[in-house]
């Protein structure tokens, strides 16, 4: 069974950065989607930010782009969250994911629910 764990959340002051990591047990997997998903109270779970296998393809929700930078280091089975110039919206639980490197075409429809592995979620707090 895949584990996905999370790391490297907190609490930051509007305009700072904060990095994401996300360990996958298995790994060397020979493609593979991964993601950041949020979900903030009171709202729906949505996509952030996915790679698929040796960063061949990237998505970014428009909310994020030009602020945030996902990267996947294979060697290390890790995929990375860099989050720069945060916002108080940014504040939600944030969840790695994983699934066939199919799901990363289709993430704007699925909006990640056909996902099939999901991390425990570490918890982001932006303060303004």
């Amino acid at each position: 069974q895949v584990r996905l764990v999370e790391s490297g959340g907190g609490s930051a002051q509007s305009g700072g950065a904060l990095t994401l990591s996300c360990v996958e047990s298995i790994g060397a997997r020979p493609s593979i989607c991964m993601g950041w998903f949020r979900q903030a109270p009171g709202k729906e779970r949505e996509p952030v930010a996915t790679i698929a296998t040796g960063g061949r393809h990237t998505y970014y929700a428009d909310s994020v782009k030009g602020r945030f930078s996902i990267s996947q280091d294979t060697a290390k089975n890790t995929v990375s969250l860099r989050m720069t110039n945060l916002r108080p919206e940014d504040t939600a639980m944030y969840y790695c994911a994983a699934d066939p490197e199919d799901s990363c075409m289709i993430v704007v429809v699925t909006g990640g629910r056909n996902f099939g592995d999901w991390g425990q979620g570490t918890q982001v707090t932006v303060s303004s």
